[in-house]
């Protein structure tokens, strides 16, 4: 079956991009006259910019006029009695179902969805997985957390695609390995550091995963799966092909699918939400072309519970508008990094998954993980930047030669310096769900 043949939307998926936009805008004004009718938190934000009615706002032409929204303001207005925020819109009683974030900064935010919401962000969903080939009667093991996070809409999704749904959850790798082996899953889905984890797992266990069934691995929610190191690492342990999805719990949970060609994750958004790029310092608009980077900013079209207009997603990308084989002609993305990870060395950005994108060039030396060690609590940083490298199983950390190499690779590609301390193998953490690249358990406060 050609890729191609695996367009969930044809008619959607292949119109030509430029056209995109005259088809959503009725679809946005419409959606602006809602938010100034009924939602509290917009008609005041509209309002307070000089934006009182739907003709001032004007259409998505003149979307990049129009105020960010933030996450921290709509966390702003939470209260007791309001947990949600004000920008939701029905009562709670008319929802469907509520998902929440992990609340690891404080109280979780919460995000509902009415029946015709969780039925749009399936709808999107189904192409996003559907540009990775995934097709009813594959035997799909999914890894997530989904229960009470927005991730629980991949469940819908599976179900809705009709695959042999084989829920196994994180931090159970031995129940995942003896599905794959037992059941003879073709599809796994997880985040890129747990297939790292399980193939490391394997190794130390004699288990040679490419003798197993499965033909494709589905990776989300942290960046990292569409690197070329890590994923040749990935697919030579797994013996599978590996591509990205991405999505945003306060948006829609899986918005960006890649196809076979691995060059970048299509938009699968369309007709349900509007994207922007943007400079993330100056909040300039960027044009969209190959190679062009910045933050991608979200616009619902057509969303009831608590839709959102011009959302930072603090996701730093790089961006491909040039025809894919596959046929789809949405743009493309990959995901460097979240810009609020971002460290600035002398001026210089850095992202920590470029460090580790690097790093793993030096695979086999390398086991790939990496931590980053600030000397100081903030974003800005001097040099040199302290960046921990894990050695492969059975590796010697006293290898000045190797330490060498990689700094002076880091500083040729990202043009910062840094301080590279090999570790033995095993000694940096391992994740079942997302890894943490900073480890800021050695940085002293800022200085005032």
């Amino acid at each position: 079956m050609t890729a191609a043949l695996r367009l969930v939307d044809p008619e959607v998926e292949t119109r030509p991009w430029p056209e995109q936009a005259a088809v959503d805008d009725p679809q946005y004004r419409r959606q602006v006259a809602h938010l100034l009718a009924d939602s509290r938190f917009y008609r005041a934000k509209l309002t307070a910019a000089g934006l009182a009615t739907a003709g001032a706002v004007g259409g998505l032409a003149d979307i990049a006029a129009l105020p960010f929204t933030e996450k921290d303001e709509l966390r702003a207005t939470r209260t007791a009695d309001e947990p949600v925020g004000t920008h939701l819109i029905p009562p709670l009683s008319e929802i469907a179902r509520v998902f929440s974030t992990s609340g690891t900064t404080g109280t979780p935010s919460y995000v509902p969805l009415t029946r015709e919401d969780l039925a749009d962000w399936v709808a999107v969903s189904r192409r996003s997985y559907g540009a990775s080939g995934v097709s009813a009667g594959n035997r799909l093991i999914s890894t997530y957390g989904a229960g009470p996070f927005v991730a629980g809409v991949t469940l819908d999704t599976f179900n809705a695609i009709g695959v042999t749904h084989i829920p196994v959850g994180s931090a159970a790798t031995d129940r995942l390995v003896a599905a794959v082996r037992l059941l003879h899953a073709d599809t796994v889905a997880l985040t890129p550091s747990y297939a790292l984890h399980i193939a490391e797992w394997c190794a130390e266990r004699g288990i040679d995963l490419r003798a197993e069934n499965v033909e494709r691995l589905l990776v989300a929610g942290e960046p990292g799966g569409g690197e070329p190191a890590t994923r040749a690492r990935l697919e030579a342990a797994w013996g599978a092909d590996v591509t990205e999805a991405m999505g945003i719990g306060d948006i829609c949970v899986s918005l960006w699918g890649e196809c076979q060609e691995k060059h970048g994750m299509h938009f699968s958004g369309r007709g349900f939400v509007h994207f922007e790029l943007i400079d993330p310092d100056t909040g300039k608009p960027v044009e969209m072309k190959d190679g062009a980077e910045g933050e991608l900013v979200y616009t619902h079209l057509r969303h009831r519970a608590a839709p959102l207009l011009r959302f930072r997603s603090r996701d730093h990308v790089v961006v491909w508008t040039s025809p894919c084989a596959c046929g789809r002609t949405a743009p493309r993305v990959r995901c460097i990094g979240r810009t609020d990870d971002m460290l600035i060395v002398r001026g210089v950005n850095v992202f920590p998954t470029a460090l580790r994108q690097i790093v793993n060039e030096f695979s086999p030396s390398v086991s790939g993980a990496i931590a980053v060690r600030p000397r100081l609590k903030g974003f800005r940083q001097d040099p040199p930047l302290p960046v921990a490298v894990e050695v492969r199983e059975g590796g010697s950390v006293d290898n000045p030669a190797l330490a060498e190499r990689i700094r002076a690779r880091v500083r040729e590609a990202l043009t910062v310096a840094t301080e590279i301390a090999l570790v033995p193998y095993a000694s940096l953490p391992r994740s079942t769900y997302k890894s943490h690249l900073v480890d800021w358990s050695r940085a002293a406060p800022a200085v005032e």
